[in-house]
């Protein structure tokens, strides 16, 4: 521990470099300014400076830095001469820690990830506070109890901040919850300076700042509501709530700094303890009362219309704690007009009972039961699954485990499907090799889906003359669809999919018609130098299962584009696309 006159010298040359850089920054702007006073680097300051200061702003942020250096100075006070046992010397060492902290370790910390931040205070936190048990003569058990209690809170508040970085399950969520564990922290830290009372080891300048760091806590719920509410964070407020912020530290310091071993004073009175035991009963009991809610009230946390219910990810990438807000947003959901599943007149309480009950029945009779019964707009529609897995995954991920996967968990699916239905498919020319050629299943439109383009997607008129040969495509007896650089080809069985393999040629190959029940050749033109086969895009389910070649090898120009169509006994369609360089316009059927 340094001297006296060392102690006195680095308290001086703290105090006084704090004042310098405060009028330094005056000279060198306003980012400095605030650097200075903030006790931040320039880098946090470039934000709140980017308007620069006016007149008022400037004269408070001076007044500020004349506050700070005066609570530095008094966090900066020698520790107080005397032997210490190992518990007490432990408690000194954590508070210092602590406000080293404050005042400088949190910004090295800052730059690790948020999690070690709060894993940290955590640790420091709750070592304190059960050193805070061991030290402090409480000279009351229910004294002490009421204090464990109130440090319980105040550590479970942390851990859920530290559970909520790490993305594991919270111990609770929702503003009730934080208003009752902030006053849990303002709750510990009243048992504690009645606690120094009762030891009578601290002075009464020490417990004074722990009243008034009370009062600073208490002013960080209206502070917050007040800076919520003002868009840019007006700079004066938040220089003068960092500098107030700091009577917290000079109570730590304090409280460290006055830890001799001393006799034990004598006890209160009987009426005095009876007082404390009063209100010992009630800041354990407030706290805990306050973070109690009433089921049946109308919490209406989300409506349909509500901007947090958009862009919301699926249930595999939510939080447990996030799922329920997940289904609130869907039930109310008016998306494209459609009636919500759940009236907003019903709270939050009722809609998840009701999807829980939902979970539970056999049929859609049931569910329009239980949807009528709840004011619901479209009874009879019932209730999906994909809705319900949010508020009874158990329950439908029996059934429908896809409905449980993350989103990488769906594409790594998606992609394994694919990859499995591509396998199935065999190029039915396998000695004859194109100039380009691929092979792959083609997934189609389930409801309704004519067949697949060959088309020129570069063609500006790429989409007009699609919609032509879909037009032509019901009334083509060999159901294919011709319209200048787009050609349809429709499918001949009732399928889901189809093997689709294309081949490109310099010359016509071999017409080769045995095994295949039906073969048409027709004329497409590109216009850009490309045509190709749609395929399956990112989170698409039509087009072809793997990348598709350009098969117009010789650029610009008219091609022939001759089709191969058959259905196996199993009902499985194949399909072979051959293109070639040709002039001609006819239409062939080379095999009806």
């Amino acid at each position: 521990m340094p001297s006296d006159g060392l102690w006195r010298i680095i308290r001086i040359g703290l105090v006084g470099l704090v004042l310098a850089a405060a009028v330094a920054g005056l000279v060198l702007g306003d980012v400095w300014l605030w650097a200075a006073v903030g006790w931040s680097p320039p880098v946090y300051a470039e934000f709140y400076a980017r308007d620069g200061f006016d007149t008022p702003t400037t004269v408070v942020l001076l007044v500020a830095a004349l506050v700070k250096a005066a609570l530095l100075w008094l966090i900066l006070r020698a520790p107080a001469p005397g032997p210490l046992d190992r518990r007490a010397k432990a408690l000194r060492r954590l508070l210092y820690l602590a406000v080293a902290y404050t005042l400088v370790l949190w910004y090295p910390i800052a730059l690790l990830p948020d999690a070690v931040d709060a894993a940290f205070q955590l640790v420091l936190w709750a070592a304190i506070d059960v050193h805070y048990l061991l030290v402090i003569r409480w000279r009351s058990r229910m004294l002490r109890a009421a204090a464990g209690a109130m440090f319980a809170v105040e550590l479970a508040g942390m851990a859920d901040e530290l559970l909520g970085e790490l993305d594991l399950p919270e111990l609770g969520s929702g503003d009730i919850v934080g208003l009752g564990l902030a006053l849990g922290g303002v709750a510990a830290t009243v048992i504690t300076v009645v606690g120094q009372r009762r030891d009578g080891r601290w002075s009464r300048g020490t417990q004074a700042a722990g009243w008034l760091s009370v009062g600073v806590y208490a002013l960080v719920i209206p502070l917050n509501v007040v800076l919520g509410r003002i868009s840019s964070g007006n700079v004066a407020i938040l220089v003068t709530w960092n500098a107030v912020g700091l009577v917290s530290t000079v109570w730590m310091a304090a409280t460290a700094r006055e830890l001799p071993a001393e006799e034990r004073p004598a006890d209160p009175p009987p009426a005095r303890r009876r007082v404390i035991r009063v209100a010992v009963a009630a800041v354990t009991v407030l706290p805990i009362i306050a973070m109690i809610h009433p089921e049946q009230s109308a919490h209406l946390t989300y409506t349909g219309r509500s901007t947090d219910c958009y862009d919301r990810p699926g249930f595999g990438d939510l939080k447990p704690a996030q799922r329920d807000a997940a289904f609130l947003c869907r039930a109310r959901s008016r998306d494209g007009g459609v009636p919500p599943m759940f009236p907003d007149s019903l709270s939050d309480q009722a809609i998840l009972a009701y999807g829980r009950a939902l979970c539970r029945t056999k049929d859609r009779d049931e569910q329009e039961a239980i949807l009528t019964q709840a004011g619901s707009a479209r009874p009879a529609w019932g209730a999906d699954p994909w809705d319900l897995v949010y508020v009874c995954p158990q329950i439908v991920g029996a059934t429908y485990p896809e409905l449980l996967r993350s989103a990488a968990e769906t594409e790594s699916a998606n992609d394994a499907y694919i990859a499995e239905e591509n396998a199935k498919c065999r190029d039915p020319w396998p000695r004859t090799k194109g100039v380009a050629q691929a092979t792959a299943k083609y997934f189609l439109f389930v409801d309704g889906d004519p067949g697949y383009l060959v088309h020129d997607p570069e063609d500006p008129a790429a989409e007009e003359v699609a919609e032509q040969a879909m037009d032509k495509v019901y009334d083509d007896s060999s159901g294919i669809g011709v319209a200048g650089g787009a050609v349809l080809i429709g499918h001949v069985a009732d399928i889901s999919n189809l093997c689709l393999t294309v081949k490109a040629f310099r010359t016509a190959p071999p017409r080769r018609t045995a095994g295949w029940d039906q073969v048409n050749e027709v004329p497409i033109v590109s216009r850009t130098g490309r045509l190709t086969v749609p395929e399956r895009g990112e989170g698409g389910e039509v087009g072809a299962g793997a990348p598709m070649p350009n098969l117009a090898i010789v650029g610009k120009g008219r091609y022939r584009l001759r089709v191969y169509v058959r259905v196996d006994d199993a009902g499985e369609e194949q399909h072979l696309v051959v293109v070639f360089p040709g002039a001609s316009k006819k239409r062939l059927k080379l095999k009806p």
